[in-house]
């Protein structure tokens, strides 16, 4: 008996250790075949409006077939906020960090997906959500993990550092598209600097979402059409031009359908099974994985070279990451939160993709209840207990 316990618990660790290993090499592929097609001048916005159609469609069936018999109607009040909802957490912060992505790196851009909620937790301290607890050993930990993520989104940015190649003699021609100037690089800083604001806003707005509709699945499914319509017309006023919003069979139409088959319904069930089984800082543990895995694929398979300045920006994000959520989690255990709903907002990280997918835990005096939002990258994943 002692045995089959142990074997179970060993089969039930690997389980859960396979599937986030599982939603970071989604993240990585979606990353890097991202990186490929903007950088071939795919246009950002029929990006978006097609990759929500497909991951609409994905997620349809849970919609349709798990919540069935839910009776929540969709008031006027809701249909604002979930379009607030995909504007902000998919128009706004994925068109942007799309813009980044293009106009710099996929492991620099990656870097900036971890300080998300280090900006969510400035905004939830900013707008008196919760206290920054200095009294206790947690909380100090938690401030210097967040000066640490920020120091080294800093460092990646200003200190380039000596360049190496992981592999020098490789047959590898990198195109000239994938080459960036300077005046890019800054441009796409900024751009993934607004994307992270538009995220850490996007948690903050999530408090009142999932109070006037708290259906998972059906918000997930009604989130991304909307986004798809607000991607289209937000395209067509930029550019109209049928080159622009043609679908071939190329790599443009593989990185959709991997962006809503993979990078948000296989990590939206994936997210889910973690989140009900270990809670939900167990996946953001596994978020700098995906640094690890895009720096090495991008310089593998692209050809990118490898700065200094990333390499310690990366050391200090991942450990000033871990030091916030190991503070974050000890914390809540020991302190009483005002409003343990908007506390729990700024809790956990992003779960990677293109954008990354994202969990978030709300506790209030009723009965559980779980939302999540497919935004990923590539998505946001949002788990939440009412």
């Amino acid at each position: 008996m002692a045995v089959m316990g142990t074997l179970r618990k060993w089969l039930g660790w690997s389980q859960m250790v396979a599937s986030m290993l599982a939603v970071q090499v989604f993240a990585t592929g979606q990353q890097l075949l991202s990186k490929v097609i903007l950088s071939q001048g795919t246009f950002i916005f029929a990006l978006m409006a097609y990759r929500h159609i497909v991951a609409a469609l994905c997620v349809a069936p849970f919609a349709f077939f798990l919540e069935r018999d839910n009776t929540k109607k969709l008031t006027w009040s809701a249909w604002f906020w979930l379009f607030i909802n995909a504007l902000t957490g998919i128009t706004a912060a994925m068109g942007l960090f799309y813009y980044g992505l293009r106009d710099t790196t996929a492991t620099y851009s990656t870097n900036f997906l971890n300080i998300i909620p280090i900006v969510t937790f400035v905004f939830s301290i900013v707008f008196r959500i919760e206290k920054l607890g200095l009294g206790t050993r947690a909380g100090k930990i938690k401030i210097v993990g967040a000066i640490l993520c920020v120091g080294g989104a800093l460092t990646t940015s200003l200190y380039k550092g000596k360049a190496f190649y992981l592999v020098h003699d490789h047959n590898f021609h990198r195109p000239a598209a994938m080459d960036v100037s300077k005046s890019h690089w800054t441009r796409g800083t900024f751009m993934l600097v607004g994307s992270c604001l538009c995220y850490a806003t996007w948690y903050i707005l999530q408090v009142k979402l999932l109070k006037v509709f708290p259906s998972k699945y059906r918000a997930t499914l009604i989130t991304c059409i909307m986004a798809s319509i607000q991607s289209a017309a937000l395209g067509l006023c930029l550019d109209r031009r049928k080159a622009a919003w043609r679908l071939e069979w190329n790599l443009q139409l593989v990185t959709i359908v991997y962006s809503g088959a993979l990078s948000t319904a296989a990590t939206f069930c994936l997210l889910a099974f973690s989140i009900a089984k270990r809670g939900p800082t167990y996946a953001p543990m596994f978020n700098p994985l995906a640094l690890i895995f895009v720096a090495i694929s991008e310089s593998l398979v692209l050809g990118e070279k490898i700065r200094l300045g990333i390499v310690l920006g990366t050391v200090m994000i991942i450990f000033g990451l871990y030091s916030f959520l190991w503070g974050r989690r000890k914390e809540t255990k020991c302190l009483p939160q005002p409003d343990a709903g908007a506390e729990e907002l700024a809790k956990t990280g992003p779960e990677f993709g293109e954008m990354q997918l994202k969990t978030m835990v709300i506790q209030t005096n009723t009965s559980p209840v779980k939302s999540v939002y497919a935004m990923e990258e590539g998505a946001l994943k949002d788990t939440v207990k009412r």
